[in-house]
Formats: structure tokens, C-alpha cells, sequence
């Protein structure tokens, strides 16, 4: 016969990547890092694949972010705008991405001043659209969300965007060693 006690955190055995890292003061975030990792490399499989049923192919993930942040809120953005809204210390590799982008035409530049700033074309604000619809019809529908259920990943967003703060903190720290 199958128990049906319920396992509790304490007598579960942590999921991890490295269990040479996993801390006895917080094994939650050994546990938090390895779902990071494999959250983030299906979120990154997720809008390559999305991005290419929309029809723009071979992009990589961070392509597929610049292009969405250059087409966020209909504003044209610098090189040091997307940076700093992506977190993205390494401005040669949003450079690249956009100059990629500009090649395919879905991204424009131009010239205000002494400023270069970056906007969509039709055609890359159209891709952006149908991205929208697949990401609607594969992701939001499978969710099925509720309310309980979108409150509970506002959380989870919220949670992230202070763990990002203390991971930056604890690189700047580490740096200075």
C-alpha cells in the first residue's frame, strides 16, 4: 500500500546543479539557482522558437530581447538605454545584436545630434506583433491562468527583481576582492 504522507522540506533531499556549492545555511538557494538555469535556458528556447514561428529566423536569444526592448513603448532607445533596462554590462554584445537586426530590417537607427538611437521598422514591429499572437495562442492559453495563478507569478517577478539586486551587490562585492 502507497503512503500518503506527504513529503515535507525538511526530509527532502535539495534539487541542485553543484551540490559543492549547496550552503547548510540555505540550500533553497542552491535549489533557486539550478531552476534559474534551467528556466532560463527554456525561456531563452522558448522566444527563439516563438520569435522563428512569427518568421524571423536565426536569431539568438538576446536578439530576440533587443528587438522587443527596441520596440517597447514606441520610443526609439540608445545603445546605453538597453543596456541598462537589460542589465547588460557588455554594451559591445547589444551592439551586435543590434547591428544583426538593422542587417535583417527590422530595426532602424538614426541620428539625433551626437545620439544614435534605435527603433523598430514595420516590418520588425510586425514581427513583434505576431510574436505577440504565438506567445498568446502556446503560452498564455496553456497557462490557463487564473487570478491566484497570475498573482502567484507577479510574485515570483517580484522575488526575481530582488534576488537580481542582491546577485548585482554580491558581483560588485566579488569584484572588489
Amino acid at each position: 500500500m502507497a503512503s500518503t504522507r506527504k513529503s515535507t522540506r525538511a526530509d527532502s533531499v535539495p534539487i541542485v546543479s553543484s551540490a559543492h556549492l549547496v550552503s547548510p545555511r540555505s540550500a533553497e538557494m542552491s535549489e533557486f539557482e539550478f531552476g534559474l538555469i534551467v528556466a532560463g535556458n527554456a525561456f531563452h528556447r522558448w522566444i527563439v522558437h516563438c520569435m522563428s514561428a512569427a518568421g524571423l529566423r536565426d536569431l539568438t536569444p538576446l536578439d530576440v530581447l533587443v528587438l522587443h526592448h527596441v520596440t517597447h513603448r514606441a520610443r526609439d532607445k540608445r545603445l546605453a538605454d538597453l543596456c541598462f533596462i537589460m542589465n547588460v554590462e557588455d554594451t559591445h554584445l547589444i551592439n551586435y545584436s543590434l547591428k544583426k537586426l538593422q542587417g535583417l530590417g527590422v530595426v532602424v537607427s538614426s541620428k539625433n545630434g551626437k545620439e544614435v538611437t534605435y527603433g523598430p521598422t514595420e516590418p520588425g514591429r510586425a514581427f513583434v506583433e505576431r510574436y505577440r499572437e504565438i506567445r498568446e495562442d502556446c503560452l498564455i492559453n496553456a497557462l490557463r491562468a487564473d487570478d491566484a495563478l497570475n498573482h502567484d507569478i507577479g510574485e515570483l517577478a517580484r522575488l526575481l527583481r530582488v534576488l537580481s539586486g542582491i546577485y548585482d551587490q554580491a558581483a560588485r562585492s566579488a569584484a572588489s576582492l
